[in-house]
């Protein structure tokens, strides 16, 4: 048998075959570039209707990328008809099912991720700018992508979170309304007047300027402390945390020092030792003059 000129004969139809398919390569090609042009402009004149709109920023994000798929998938089937002209719309379509089985399989976490960020971009609540709190993670959302949410830590450093974690975790925003809620224990001596205390108590955090005095002052007397009755203080301030860590500062400040005008006392705790027997004590340095 003539293994050699049966390997030249198939050589030779292969070579023809890609002469022929050349032309057919070079369309397709073509119609690829033609799509990477088109998605373009395409998602510019998107960006610019839409930024007329007071859209969602996580929403034209989305937008985006849905116009650019659609596009692009229009453009691959073109190309792919052009090099096969026996493929039809249908036998793609059987061939994507039977391949997204596998696919589905074998990149599952990027599915899922891309699901959810498709739904996180969706629901109204977590808009990029929020600082959230979730499964340990604390931060200000910078972008939301198809896959991964960025969150900017408050000291700094960037956090790249898989969007499955963020939608099947509970989320909490601090910034999802202007302003929010803190709280303070603050203790007083056993033998104040708590109406007295508690009354400059109030006036002290409402002359605060960073609290929202007209959603009111709270000042609950919470429990008898081992030295002390204490306060529960609770107020409105802005919401993101620098305003909160300011407004926690000035209401502490002055509330220490209305107590101190007040000479109402801030105990700290007292500890008594008991012992079961007398415990001697040695009088020392005396400083009595001894008589010749």
């Amino acid at each position: 048998m003539n293994y050699i000129g049966t390997l030249r004969g198939q050589l030779e139809e292969m070579g023809k075959g890609l002469v022929e398919t050349l032309p057919a390569l070079g369309i397709a090609l073509l119609i690829l570039f033609a799509t990477w042009i088109v998605a373009r402009f395409a998602v510019r004149i998107s960006d610019m209707l839409v930024g007329r709109t007071e859209m969602r920023a996580s929403l034209k994000s989305l937008l985006d990328t849905l116009v650019r798929l659609a596009i692009w998938i229009f453009g691959l089937f073109a190309a792919a008809v052009v090099v096969l002209p026996d493929l039809t719309f249908a036998s793609m379509l059987a061939g994507l099912g039977i391949g997204a089985v596998a696919i589905g399989f074998a990149f599952q976490d990027i599915f899922e991720n891309f699901l959810a960020g498709v739904l996180i971009m969706v629901r109204e609540k977590m808009r990029i700018g929020d600082v959230i709190e979730c499964q340990g993670i604390a931060g200000k959302v910078e972008h939301i992508c198809m896959r991964e949410t960025h969150i900017r830590k408050q000291s700094g450093e960037l956090l790249v979170v898989p969007n499955s974690v963020l939608f099947k975790n509970p989320v909490e925003i601090l910034t999802d309304e202007d302003f929010r809620r803190y709280q303070i224990a603050v203790g007083v001596s056993y033998d104040t007047n708590l109406d007295h205390a508690a009354d400059i108590i109030r006036r002290a955090v409402e002359g605060v300027e960073d609290v929202l005095a007209s959603k009111g002052v709270d000042i609950f007397a919470q429990e008898f402390n081992s030295s002390s009755v204490d306060f529960l203080v609770r107020w409105w301030a802005g919401s993101s945390p620098r305003a909160g860590w300011e407004s926690r500062d000035k209401v502490i400040r002055a509330i220490k020092a209305g107590l101190d005008e007040s000479h109402i006392e801030i105990p700290f705790p007292h500890i008594t030792h008991t012992f079961k027997e007398t415990v001697p004590v040695s009088q020392l340095g005396d400083t009595r003059k001894k008589t010749p």
